[in-house]
């Protein structure tokens, strides 16, 4: 009798890299800004360089054995995640829960292609979509702490003349989706469902600036500051200031900063390759004529704002670097958890989405990118977190989908013996099957395999 290749695989349990950091400052902004911004940062000590690269010491990069003694019974979680896999919602489901610097679980349900037999990986890579905002902001608030540029400074003195209303368009409301640019990711050319987008569009190149050409084909959505509309354009200009300030691109940044120094061996931040690298579930798009593979992808479609490609035991090691505070001095740290209040800024920061449960404050970023949906959480104390990744596809009931998904996050952030989580308490994967989709205030994996 052959295993049934849906069902969850083994957890692991396996040695854990805890990285402690520090952050070396620099200062300053690059003499090749603007006038004005130059005099706005007049107080600032001048730059020293681009070193704000973490640093381990000898006893942070010895493993730490993960024992499973004392440890609850995550059989519960196996099944939450068999649950979206086994009705055919998803092709693969992948989830890690990390605690105090060591991995509780780990596990994978589903097959890895649709048609073969191999199950999927736990330790699978996959795209992480809007997630890699999280990554990006962080690259930036670096930056800032390093008074390379301050929050406050005008989009206009860093990139003038690069969109509507720069000149009133501050760094942090990018960073809080509060700026009114338009989101470039409305355009046609984005439409994952278009036939010619899953045909050819799919493999087109694009620049940063590229980007901003399309987005500036659209009026802006409110006046700065005035309110709140997601905009993955935001984070192609937090790219592009980020490529300006350092004279590297934002994919070096992101490495040098944050991916080497927490060895996160399993992420990249990729730039036109359309291949995903390593073991990896594919993802598909459902259509009239039956499923078509879309794992293969020009990533630059999303850039800055989303390119990223993971696993969940990386992201559950970011989160928690980031939010146990070795990746940012505490004043920035204190800044990206600062929420906009403004309509859905309430619950978004600078880079990060707050959820409110049971068991406390979790912050992370959810992430959709055509084939692909992520989930990444941690606890406001830096002790818990939970990262996810969906190959969603075929959704017919949404209402039992939905409550797959509460019954797996509840488990993740409350503990295996908590209840199912209220329907709207955790964010859903991804609210549309476009690109970089900000999560709603509730699951909707129905609308995700629309």
């Amino acid at each position: 009798m052959t295993a049934d290749p849906t069902a969850p695989r083994r957890r692991f349990r396996r040695p854990v890299l805890r990285a402690a950091v520090t952050i070396a400052a620099g200062a300053g902004l690059l003499a090749t800004l603007a006038p004005a911004a130059v005099a706005q940062a007049a107080d600032r000590s001048p730059a020293s360089g681009c070193h704000g690269a973490l640093h381990l010491t000898a006893a942070d990069r010895a493993d730490r054995t993960d024992s499973a003694e004392g440890r609850a019974d995550w059989a519960a979680a196996d099944s939450a995640l068999a649950g979206l896999t086994g009705p055919g919602y998803a092709t693969s489901a992948l989830g890690a829960v990390r605690e105090d610097g060591r991995l509780l679980w780990r596990n994978a349900s589903g097959v890895a292609a649709l048609g073969g037999g191999r199950p999927a990986d736990p330790d699978g890579r996959f795209r992480i979509g809007s997630a890699t905002k999280t990554f990006v902001a962080t690259t930036l608030l670096q930056l800032v702490g390093e008074r390379r540029l301050d929050l406050d400074d005008r989009l206009e003195c860093l990139l003038p003349g690069v969109v509507p209303n720069s000149t009133a368009i501050t760094v942090r409301q990018l960073l809080d989706h509060t700026s009114g640019v338009a989101n470039y990711t409305q355009d046609p050319a984005f439409e994952p469902n278009d036939p010619d987008w899953l045909t050819d569009r799919r493999f087109q190149p694009y620049s940063l600036q590229d980007l901003i050409g399309i987005a500036n084909r659209y009026p802006p959505a409110f006046p700065p500051g005035q309110d709140w509309a997601y905009s993955n354009t935001n984070f192609v200009l937090i790219g592009m200031i980020i490529e300006k300030l350092t004279g590297h691109s934002w994919q070096e940044e992101v490495t040098r900063r944050i991916i080497r120094p927490l060895h996160l061996t399993g992420t990249t931040m990729p730039g036109n390759s359309p291949f995903v690298p390593g073991p990896h579930a594919h993802g598909y798009l459902r259509t009239a004529t039956g499923p078509v593979d879309v794992t293969l992808l020009d990533p630059s479609m999303a850039g800055s704002a989303g390119a990223g490609i993971s696993t969940t035991a990386d992201l559950t090691t970011f989160i928690a670097a980031l939010l146990g505070g070795r990746l940012l001095p505490p004043a920035q740290l204190a800044e990206m958890q600062g929420t906009s209040r403004i309509g859905g800024g309430r619950s978004y920061g600078l880079g990060l989405q707050r959820v409110d449960t049971p068991c406390g404050t979790f912050w992370g970023h959810a992430g959709g990118i055509p084939g692909y949906s992520t989930l990444m959480l941690g606890s406001a104390d830096g002790r818990r977190q939970f990262a996810a990744s969906i190959t969603v596809y075929d959704v017919r009931d949404g209402t039992a989908a939905n409550a797959a998904w509460d019954k797996l996050t509840g488990i993740a952030l409350c503990g295996p013996q908590a209840p199912a989580l209220a329907p709207s308490a955790v964010p859903g994967l991804s609210a549309v099957p476009g690109l970089s989709a900000v999560p709603g205030p509730a699951p909707d994996l129905a609308r995700t395999a629309r």
